[in-house]
């Protein structure tokens, strides 16, 4: 069983979260629903859950300022959240999870799975992580939360030489030879690495960092040989916008 809290001002959205995942995840038991921060900084304390829903938007105190008055957070958050696009930036960045609202049953069954199947609680790095982008407070970090099935890593960007998808999860590769699987997309993994101009998706399977490209061998699609030695084929859909970047530098 999970021990849930859901917190949201608006009614209807608890209604709604609260009947999907009656539904849809009958493992989460909700403890209580908090219609203000304040009120579920209370419920914190008193229920101790696994897992938080925490609304972003909300009078008095917002889903951040909430979370900045823990030392320490001991339990799994997903965000719900209308479009923002700099929040969101902020929480893919480090690697933390969140639903558009309005709810989609099935991206809420698959964010409640990753609380499962994750060991470990996000990491204090990661909310400071997250912190400092909503922020704007952003040239102190120049490194990447990766979620693992064992808990999270911190890589610098720039280590990183490319990422290749494999259903679900993302293999990483780095320049120590090390490679890192990530429980997360190929998608997911290119949208944290949104804010560094360096990476680029070359095939449906393949994204790489231009720096560590040695060169690119035509063909149909072509491929780039990178800085370890491997290959990454590109295809024919994306060859054209590659090559533009490399006769811009």
């Amino acid at each position: 069983m999970i021990k849930a809290i859901l917190i949201d001002d608006e009614i209807h959205c608890l209604d709604t979260l609260s009947m999907i995942l009656s539904d849809y995840c009958p493992e989460v038991h909700i403890m209580e629903r908090c219609v203000s921060a304040k009120q579920g900084l209370m419920a914190i304390g008193k229920h101790h859950p696994n897992l938080v829903f925490l609304d972003i938007e909300m009078p008095a105190m917002n889903g951040f300022e909430l979370l900045e008055q823990f030392t320490e957070i001991s339990f799994a958050i997903i965000f719900t959240t209308s479009y923002d696009q700099y929040a969101i930036k902020a929480i893919r960045f480090s690697a933390l999870d969140y639903l558009l609202k309005p709810i989609d049953p099935k991206e809420l069954v698959a964010a409640v799975h990753k609380t499962q199947i994750q060991k470990h609680l996000p990491s204090a790095e990661q909310f400071q992580m997250l912190m400092n982008k909503v922020k704007h407070r952003e040239s102190g970090f120049h490194k990447v939360a990766v979620p693992t099935s064992e808990g999270f890593e911190l890589i610098p960007a720039d280590e990183l030489i490319r990422c290749e998808a494999d259903d679900n999860y993302t293999h990483l590769f780095l320049k120590n030879k090390k490679k890192i699987t990530a429980c997360r997309t190929l998608r997911e993994i290119e949208e944290q690495l949104q804010d560094f101009s360096s990476f680029i998706r070359v095939h449906h399977s393949y994204l790489v960092n231009l720096n560590e490209v040695l060169k690119y061998v035509r063909g149909e699609g072509g491929y780039l040989v990178m800085s370890d030695g491997s290959t990454v084929n590109v295809s024919r859909s994306r060859k054209e916008a590659l090559i533009k970047l490399f006769l811009q530098e």
